[in-house]
């Protein structure tokens, strides 16, 4: 086991400058106990059973008892039928043969097939899913309780050896692509950077602003063979094998996504619009201290609209609010809001109002708003102030940081 779980797979690591640091290790001792699963293997009904759904083949026996589809199953590793409950009419059954015993499964459809979370096209696929769980926690069940004891993630050898080079390599990709294309080989050793590397080189920038975030982790289904980047064991099954994060690409293990720390870093590629978006998703994918919206609009607002009678009390156009929004959405921190665009200044109010109408999570957050109620409630000015001020370092930095510069504007 242990010599096959330091094997490492060809195309795991970055290829470029490989001289020059260890490549990563993908541990693939799991990918193998995959490869030795059982594979399904079909009984079919040889007479046509006449109350066959429509949704299932000729695997479909009719109503048997679990004795029968025992025996029809022939004690082979693998093999599967459906059957009809003698008990309970109009409930579907998964026979299927493993460990040398027949294991039953109660079976659902709603457009797809399933036992538990996971949803297949096809009853071959869910077979095929089961046999690969089934023999890999049954083989390997130490081995994946102690998957995340020792991982990859903070101390990677290639991690810390890449650090200033991908930070120069990101850079140097970035100013080039404002004069000339980058050459393939170059596009291809930036695309080839996981995003473990781009994390640890983001994360000793100095100019990044250093607000934490959590991951925005969802079930994925990843096609091919795939590596959890956490704990570098492969990531088993054919469908919804592990977790994304949907901000940064950080792939990792439904089990892993637990241990990983708040330092997600997204990728402007995946943060696909302005508004709506987290306050502090947006500003670590612009590596901004506040959102751009908010800068953008204040600065507009300050530099011609501090006299205007009935600032942010007289509503603009809703229609051009909304071209606002979209050339923000659209452009980011190049949307043109000047004067020549958007003369009247109650426009560029409104759509700063609207983006804090918009966010998911106020920048007062949901947990922190009752507490600003009762600390206003305090009668002594003393008090009042220091109980605001606990409030207030309950704020996410980001949070904060918006907060304190829209006081400081509406102030002025």
């Amino acid at each position: 086991m242990a010599a096959s779980s330091n094997s490492s797979l060809s195309g795991s690591s970055v290829s470029s400058d490989a001289e020059e640091y260890q490549p990563p290790i993908w541990k693939s001792y799991l990918y193998q106990l995959q490869q030795e699963a059982p594979r399904p293997k079909r009984i079919i009904c040889p007479a046509e059973v006449g109350n066959r759904p429509k949704y299932y083949g000729r695997e479909f026996h009719g109503i048997i008892s679990r004795e029968q589809a025992d025996e029809l199953l022939g004690g082979v590793e693998g093999a599967y039928i459906l059957r009809e409950s003698q008990r309970q009419p109009g409930c579907y059954t998964l026979a299927l043969r493993f460990g040398n015993q027949t294991l039953n499964y109660r079976l659902f459809y709603d457009g797809k097939h399933f036992v538990g979370e996971k949803r297949f096209e096809s009853i071959h696929d869910l077979v095929t899913d089961g046999l690969i769980t089934l023999y890999i926690e049954t083989k390997a069940s130490e081995y994946i309780s102690k998957m995340t004891t020792n991982p990859i993630y903070e101390h990677i050898g290639y991690a810390t050896l890449l650090r200033e080079k991908v930070s120069r390599r990101l850079s140097r990709s970035k100013n080039e692509s404002r004069k000339a294309s980058v050459t393939n080989e170059e596009h291809t050793a930036v695309e080839k950077i996981s995003s473990l590397v781009r994390r640890a080189a983001l994360s000793h920038n100095d100019n990044h602003f250093n607000y934490e975030k959590t991951h925005n982790f969802k079930v994925h289904t990843f096609r091919g063979p795939h590596w959890c980047e956490y704990c570098a064991n492969f990531m088993w099954g054919l469908i919804a094998q592990g977790v994304r994060c949907s901000d940064c690409g950080l792939n990792v293990h439904k089990q892993c996504s637990k241990h990983v720390p708040n330092d997600c870093q997204p990728d402007l590629k995946r943060v696909k619009k302005v508004y709506c978006c987290d306050l502090t998703t947006l500003v670590k994918a612009h590596n901004t201290q506040r959102p751009m919206v908010v800068d953008m609009c204040i600065r507009e607002i300050e530099a011609r609209g501090l006299k205007s009678e009935g600032l942010y009390r007289v509503s603009g156009f809703t229609e051009h609010i909304e071209d606002v929004k979209m050339a923000f959405d659209r452009d980011g921190e190049k949307a043109d809001i000047s004067a020549n665009i958007y003369p009247d200044i109650n426009i560029i109010t409104g759509a700063l109002k609207l983006y804090f109408r918009d966010l998911p999570i106020p920048v007062i957050t949901y947990d922190t708003y009752s507490k600003f109620i009762e600390a206003a409630k305090i009668s002594s000015a003393d008090e009042r102030l220091e109980a605001v001020h606990e409030v207030l370092m309950l704020l996410p930095p980001a949070h904060y940081e918006t907060l304190r510069y829209l006081m400081i504007h509406l102030k002025k």
